[in-house]
């Protein structure tokens, strides 16, 4: 099981960025997917999560309407599109896998890949 996070990178403050996961070595739509950010010192924080089938999504306070969550099951891949980023979006961000779906609290989340570094200047 395999999940590799890319498209991170340093954008200023009102651009946008697109992360994608690709996942491998296990069977993708059965698992819900989630992203997830983290700042030195902090608690990895929920970001988006979606569904198996990509019908259902839902999203922290704090991204919602700029950020969107999608899938492509037949990629294995998971994307984050980041739109009107803020200085304060600046993090790790890691995409995650669940047997369930709805879970806002990392310890869910069963699979992990490494992280991307999201760096938005001001």
């Amino acid at each position: 099981v395999q999940l590799q996070a890319s498209g991170g990178g340093l954008v200023q403050a009102g651009g946008s960025l697109r992360l994608s996961c690709a996942a491998s070595g296990w069977i993708f739509s059965r698992y819900a997917m989630g992203w997830f950010r983290q700042t030195p010192g902090k608690e990895r924080e929920f970001v988006a999560g979606i569904s198996w089938s990509g019908g259902s999504r839902y999203y922290a306070d704090s991204v919602k309407g700029r950020f969107t969550i999608s899938r492509d099951n037949a990629k294995n891949t998971v994307y984050l599109q980041m739109n009107s980023l803020k200085p304060e979006d600046t993090a790790i961000y890691y995409c995650a896998a669940d047997e369930t779906y709805g879970a806002t609290a990392s310890t869910s989340y069963d699979y992990w890949g490494k992280g991307t570094l999201v760096t938005v200047s001001s």
